[in-house]
């Protein structure tokens, strides 16, 4: 079933069953469950049994196929991965997506439509996220679109929907889906028993589906901690901690810059988003804080952003972005 939140969308949905647009387009914040969801609408249009409200049954021949990821009518289309690495968790292998969907996958599913049904029904594509077709398989997949076969649904998921070519998104039935109330996001993560979970939900922005990792949220309030000291002796020791954790880049620039947004916040507007448990924290550096400064380490993390996965080059870089975070605060009297 889908999440607690995801209650009216699919009411929403259910309604346009009656109308099936060849073509629907999912869209909203990362961590809301927009893949679970179009994935629940794949289901559906494949189940052969079908409940109230168009719920997949969960007990027929289809759904049992899809289930166990092999349903003969169902294709999923997304950037390929490295297959070195059978390891997935994040941060803790080199396994990791490629950054666009290549005009070779386009081109297979396009086949895959353009075949009869093993099961006489529906077939279905889900596209995740959209907004990472190159341009080759952009256009490839707006001529199907175009022209789309009979009985064959497109499910483009993305939460970048202002990146996708204008004409991919007039052929589709755009479908925003809600993001959850703080208290129903909390809720569900504290029934998940996920540790810390209220400031595990602000760290993610208040959207609750995310890979927890104990091990790294740990790793993460030790490095936040030795922020909150802006001095070379305190911040080298962190980032030796990490470095024998052999982290990808990406981590601590993802942990860094939501700090560095906090203390901007803090700074000119009054508020924290992603670690309001360190409000005390923080304002005791504001007084030291040039924001100049902290703009131009801003602009240096931004920098490094595009080589976040290169393990080799974690502990130098960020060290040498820990030497922009303590100039921030260096000319400043306590």
């Amino acid at each position: 079933m889908h999440y607690p939140w995801q209650h009216d969308d699919w009411q929403r949905l259910a309604a346009e069953f009656a109308r099936l647009p060849n073509a629907w387009l999912f869209t909203g914040p990362a961590g809301i469950g927009k893949s679970e969801f179009a994935h629940q609408v794949a289901q559906a249009l494949l189940c052969e049994a079908p409940g109230a409200g168009h719920h997949a049954c969960g007990q027929c021949q289809a759904c049992h196929w899809f289930a166990a990821g092999n349903h003969p009518d169902y294709r999923h289309l997304a950037p390929a991965q490295d297959e070195e690495d059978d390891d997935g968790k994040e941060g803790k292998a080199s396994k990791r997506k490629l950054p666009v969907i290549k005009i070779d996958g386009v081109r297979a599913v396009i086949e895959f439509a353009h075949l009869s049904s093993h099961r006489g029904g529906r077939r279905v594509v889900v596209v995740e996220p959209a907004e990472s077709l190159n341009p080759a398989a952009a256009n490839a997949l707006l001529k199907v679109l175009e022209e789309p076969p009979a009985d064959v649904v497109f499910l483009l998921v993305s939460g970048a929907p202002q990146r996708l070519l204008p004409t991919i998104k007039s052929r589709c039935r755009q479908f925003p889906l809600t993001a959850p109330q703080p208290a129903v996001a909390l809720a569900w993560l504290q029934q998940q028993g996920v540790d810390g979970a209220e400031a595990e939900l602000a760290f993610h922005g208040g959207m609750p589906i995310f890979e927890h990792d104990a091990e790294l949220a740990t790793l993460r309030r030790d490095f936040v901690q030795a922020l909150t000291q802006p001095a070379l002796a305190s911040l080298l020791a962190a980032v030796e901690k990490l470095d024998r954790h052999k982290l990808p880049l990406a981590l601590p620039l993802q942990w860094l810059g939501k700090w560095l947004h906090d203390l901007a916040s803090l700074k000119l507007a009054g508020s924290l988003r992603y670690y309001p448990a360190m409000h005390d924290a923080q304002q005791r550096l504001l007084p030291r804080l040039d924001i100049h400064k902290l703009m131009a380490c801003q602009r240096e993390l931004n920098a490094l952003v595009p080589f976040g996965q290169h393990t080799l080059v974690t502990r130098l870089q960020l060290e040498a972005l820990l030497m922009h975070y303590i100039k921030a605060f260096s000319n400043k009297a306590a």
